[in-house]
């Protein structure tokens, strides 16, 4: 695994004029291969490439782009086992991880945007009435959507196969053309699935995928005169900073951002049901997701119960080498960000937080590892309370009542996905409606892949996952005409 990988540019497979940068693997501290570094230049000539290639592309009858879509789905599925040892080296999430969650979704994505129903591309309400407009009469009006044009999709570290996969098919579907900019972390996964594209027929310029650890990259990528929209996932800072570049040419933006997830329990809820939930914090992806329940929010009658039980959960937990059938934490993705987790412990406990399991690093050869981690005794003022830590980290607040509930879940600049644990439905639904979320889950912690996906407030802009996706990834057009 220690090629050194080649650009994506206008179909072509170009040496960086930037040189190589190294692709460590988490677990090992190994080097998994290296990254190309994109000058200026070649991403300005990846986005003039794919403003070249908008024409036919959008031009191609649709049944024909979800033949490719397909095609790349196929492929990718026959090549699982190569790709999720790849993405398992790149980011250090485990085999069955790697295998399900990353690219056998990531498959599942292209799959699905191959299958666009025609009721998908309505637009609620329909403008399809003639009605009257002033002297001129009658007219009739009609509203269709269009592709946006290019799109610059930033993808995430977490997740290099399912996050591309779910930006680059909609926005393919929909006529679109695209120029990726990966994470600087594990870019190779996706110039795998570049290549599976090529093999299924993708003309050249419609994709095209550009990296580099430098951030004159992705600025590169977002400023282009030839990009029309921007696709981002990843931290509330970035996407501010994407936000400032895009606003000077009114540039379409669609956002997933951070998260502080609330995880309501309240006072009649199942808590073993509650623990499971919760405790995938501590897992899946090792914390770095950010639509966990990180922050904790327990009615005083099941408080003590619930942080007993989360403890013990988070001590069963087996952390270690990703490649081993046993493990159920992995590494975090670099030695800085397991610094950065572990200052976040450190300065808990500074703010007064009680470390109840965890805050120490586990006793392995070679890894970026943190250990499952809960602290309690915690306020909502605290900043491990209120900052995105992205790790296995989990902090508990005690409150009284329902509205005093509602109300900490909301005291937060973020608002991604919260979560409501109690045994009346009912309820449930009353608290959920309050939450200022794009997305609570009552009961569970598990995603419905057609439902909206996106934040409120500095979680993001724009919907996307599912129809919705397809919504994002289009302009509306109004036609109009005589009656």
């Amino acid at each position: 695994m220690t090629a050194r990988q080649p650009l994506f540019v206008g179909g072509s497979w170009v040496e960086p004029d930037g040189g190589h940068y190294e692709v460590i693997d988490p677990a090992t501290e190994q080097t998994v291969g290296w990254a190309p570094e994109a000058s200026r230049d070649q991403v300005h000539a990846a986005c003039a490439a794919a403003r070249e290639a908008f024409g036919p592309w959008s031009a191609t009858p649709a049944e024909e782009r979800a033949a490719v879509l397909a095609r790349a789905a196929d492929i990718i599925r026959d090549r699982l086992v190569p790709y999720a040892e790849l993405a398992r080296a790149e980011t250090g999430a485990t085999t069955g991880t790697a295998r399900g969650m990353q690219v056998g979704v990531a498959a599942a994505r292209f799959r699905r945007y191959a299958r666009v129903e025609p009721a998908e591309w309505a637009i609620p309400p329909q403008i399809n009435e003639a009605g009257p407009m002033g002297r001129a009469g009658v007219m009739g009006a009609l509203a269709v959507r269009q592709p946006v044009g290019v799109v610059t999709c930033i993808t995430s570290y977490n997740n290099p196969w399912a996050n591309p996969a779910g930006k680059i098919a909609p926005a393919l579907a929909m006529g679109n053309t695209v120029v990726v900019k990966p994470a600087p972390q594990d870019p190779l996964s996706v110039y795998r699935m570049a290549q599976a594209l090529e093999a299924a027929g993708v003309p050249p310029g419609v994709v095209n995928v550009v990296s580099g650890a430098q951030a004159e990259v992705g600025e590169a990528a977002v400023a282009s005169p030839d990009v029309d929209m921007v696709s981002f996932t990843g931290s509330t800072a970035v996407g501010q900073r994407i936000a400032e570049v895009c606003g000077r040419d009114m540039k379409r933006q669609l956002m997933e951002l951070g998260g502080k997830g609330a995880a309501v329990v309240l006072d009649d809820a199942d808590i073993g049901s509650a623990v499971s939930g919760i405790g995938t914090t501590f897992s899946f992806y090792s914390g770095q997701i950010c639509t966990a329940p990180t922050r904790v929010l327990a009615q005083r009658g099941v408080y003590d119960q619930l942080v007993e039980q989360l403890a013990s959960y988070a001590r069963r937990l087996e952390v270690g080498d990703p490649r081993e059938p046993d493990t159920v934490v992995g590494p975090v993705i670099s030695a800085a960000h397991r610094d950065r987790v572990e200052s976040y412990v450190e300065l808990g406990r500074k703010e007064g937080a009680v470390v109840v399991t965890g805050g120490e690093r586990p006793s392995l050869p070679t890894g970026f590892y943190v250990t499952p981690t809960l602290l309690v005794g915690c306020t909502n003022d605290m900043r491990v309370a209120r900052e995105e830590i992205f790790g296995p980290v989990v902090v508990v607040i005690p409150f009284d009542d329902e509205e005093e509930g509602v109300a900490l879940a909301n005291d937060t600049d973020y608002g991604l996905i919260d979560y409501v644990w109690s045994s009346d439905v009912a309820r449930a639904f009353r608290v959920a409606r309050r939450l200022r979320a794009g997305g609570v889950g009552i009961n569970t912690v598990g995603r419905n892949m057609e439902a909206p996906f996106g934040g409120f407030k500095k979680s993001g802009v724009g919907r996307d996952v599912g129809s919705y996706a397809l919504h994002a990834y289009s302009e509306v057009q109004a036609i109009v005409w005589p009656g």
